[in-house]
This record gives C-alpha cells, structure tokens and sequence, in this order.
C-alpha cells in the first residue's frame, strides 16, 4: 500500500470570499478513499462551519504551515504562492484560478513546481458534470441575483388582488439562459414575475418555454447559431446582432427587473445593455449585471457596488455565489471531491488524472505552463 496523499484546506484571503473548498462531509469522503485531510485553522468559518467540526470528521487543523507536506492543495480561490510553501513537489492545486486575470499567479507556481488544475476549465462533457464549478456555482447566483433585485425592487413580484385595488405583476427579464439564467427564470417565476428570456442559442427557446417563460427571438434573420465549442455561446452575424438589439430594446423599456448571465470564457463579458437602454427604463427598476467580474454585460455596472442611472439601480456584485456561502460551500466541496473520486487509483493510493481531463484542466507542469490557451 502506497503512502496515503494529504490533501490541505486553504482559508480563502481574497475579499469578500465566504465560501470554503472542503466540508466536513466531503472530508469524511476524502479520508475513506485514503487521504490524509489538514484543514487551516478558521477555514470554514464565513460557510458557518466550525473548526471542530472538521476534527470531528476526521480532519486535522493547522494554524500556520497548513500546506507543508501537502499533495494536494484546495482552494476556491487560486492562492498566493507563499501559501504553497512546503507543499511536496509537483502537489496540485486545485482550485478556480482565473488564468487569463492571473497569470503572474499561474507563471508563479510553474516556477514553483506545483501543478495547477484550473476547476473552471473542467470539460462539459456527461461524465465531469458532477465536477464543474462553474455551473454549480452559477447555479446558485442565478438564483440569489433574483432575490436581490426583487429585495431592492421597491414594489412585489406577484400580481395581488386586493380590497385597495390590484397590484399588477412585476416584469423580469433574463438575457443568456445557461445555468444561470434557467434557474434566474425559475426563481423569478416562483416569485410570481411575468417572465421573458433571450439567448444566442436558438436551442434555449424550449428550455425558456419548458419554464413557463417567454422567449425573446428574432425571426427571419440568418446567424443566430451561436453554439460555441463545449456548448458555450459564441458571436453572432452582423445582420443578427442589429436585429436582436432592436428587438431587446424594445423590450427592456418595458421591463422591471433585467438578469444578465452572458460569459465567454477567457473573453470579456458581451455588452448587452448601453446607457442609452437603461434611460429608457422606468425609474425603481433594477438590473442585475452577473458578468461585472469579466468586465459586465451592462453599460456603467461596476464590481460590488449597487450604482444608479437614469433612476434605475445596477448592481454588480463580483461574487455573487459568497452570499450564499453554506450551499456554495456544499457544492463546491462536492464538485472538488467527485474530481479526486472519479481519478482515484486505489493501486498508488492517489488520484491519477487521464489525457482528455487532465489536458483540459492542467495549467502548469514540470515547471512550465502547459495550457495550450495559456501558449497563444
């Protein structure tokens, strides 16, 4: 039997970051594959979880030097180099490591040695569904933007009968319907909002209407496949985009409430709403621009800051997954776990990654960054 991997449980330092990479639920997992589990002290604090009760699951805590000894490294967060140190040589660091934002940080653990598994590259493909981060966490914002902005809306989402009168439904509006945006659609639906949606992707129409939305379309205009590799959205044809943003115009004069969802990965996010369009809005609506971290979907949103325009509030916060830190937490540890499990060689005691996963995900080898869309 080969020597048991220990895995280290970074606390996160970036600002505003609530969520943690383990739990006491999936360092219990982690320790019956065969790891040894060292958790940093406070850790789990921001996601309500305590340190004793990671001891109790099988963990050991660490004040300082939790990574010395270490194999494996998990983060939410890419950390600092000098979190890393006294990690064994070549350990991974698995985390989200925002490589086109950081990469002196990636350049840095090359230099290192470490190799550093970047979770948001994971591949959507059926078999690593259980280990994407992006959607797991999108997830959770789709939902958590509506209850904002229906929190700073200063009227209700449903429509009320009352002995004073009717109240008419609020109007929500969800541009880009990945992950997301379909659970942005359901929350707002649940709320009791008059729901539309629109997408590049002509095959989300079914997925809007299947939520009881309403799709928001061009007809008649040539271009709007914009299905991407990996069924990521992509751009779309000139005569296409003019349509669409007649269209969408239109329609976001008359609505309350706007979710944007649109990421390209390793681009800046789409501008889908101008200044112009938001002056047309009725003053007390509320956007939600989920994209300000990559630059916002809308025009004047700025990270972590609620700003208004022409009487309309944007908000933008960056991280919209930390404020809801139990159940980002849960996932995310989940996401992490499945990853180890699906690779772990019960031969070597320690997970070994195969080519089509490995490749996608691996930023940095052998003291070099080997990602091919780190090389361009």
């Amino acid at each position: 039997m080969a020597h048991s991997v220990t895995i280290a449980v970074l606390r996160e330092r970036a600002a505003g970051e609530t969520r943690v990479s383990a739990t006491p639920e999936t360092v219990k997992k982690l320790i019956t594959l065969g790891a040894g589990v060292t958790v940093e002290a406070g850790a789990g604090l921001a996601a309500s979880i305590g340190d004793a009760d990671y001891i109790a699951a099988g963990a050991r805590i660490a004040e300082t030097g939790v990574a010395q000894g270490a194999d494996i490294v998990f983060a939410v967060q890419g950390p600092d180099i000098a979190m890393l140190a006294g990690a064994n040589p070549g350990a991974w660091v698995v985390a989200g490591h925002d490589p086109f934002g950081q990469r002196d940080r990636v350049e840095a653990y090359a230099a290192a040695g470490f190799e550093a598994l970047a979770m948001e590259f994971m591949p959507r493909i059926t078999r690593a569904q259980s280990m994407d981060i992006l959607s797991s966490q999108a997830n959770l914002a789709g939902y958590k933007a509506v209850l904002i902005a229906a929190n700073l809306y200063g009227r209700a989402f449903p429509m009320m009968m009352t002995a004073a009168g009717t109240i008419s439904a609020a109007k929500a509006f969800v541009m880009g319907v990945g992950v997301a945006g379909l659970q942005a659609i359901a929350t707002a639906r649940r709320l009791g909002a008059q729901v539309s949606a629109t997408d590049v992707r002509s095959a989300t129409k079914e997925q809007i209407q299947s939520l009881g939305a309403k799709p928001i379309f061009v007809e008649n205009v040539a271009g709007i496949e914009g299905e991407g590799a990996g069924g990521y959205a992509t751009e779309m044809s000139p005569e296409y985009q003019k349509a669409q943003a007649e269209l969408v115009s239109s329609h976001i004069a008359r609505q309350d409430i706007v979710i944007t969802t649109a990421l390209i990965p390793g681009r800046p996010a789409p501008r889908l709403i101008s200044d112009a369009q938001i002056a047309t809005m009725k003053p007390g609506s509320v956007i939600y621009d989920l994209a300000v971290a990559q630059g916002g979907n809308v025009e004047g949103s700025v990270p972590d800051q609620v700003v208004e325009r022409h009487g309309v509030r944007i908000v933008g916060f960056a991280n919209t997954p930390a404020q809801l830190p139990a159940d980002a937490s849960a996932l995310y540890s989940r996401n992490l776990y499945n990853f180890l499990a699906a690779f772990w060689d019960k031969e070597h005691g320690r997970p070994v990654l195969d080519e089509e996963i490995g490749n996608a995900i691996r930023l940095t080898q052998g003291g070099k960054v080997v990602h091919e869309r780190l090389l361009v």
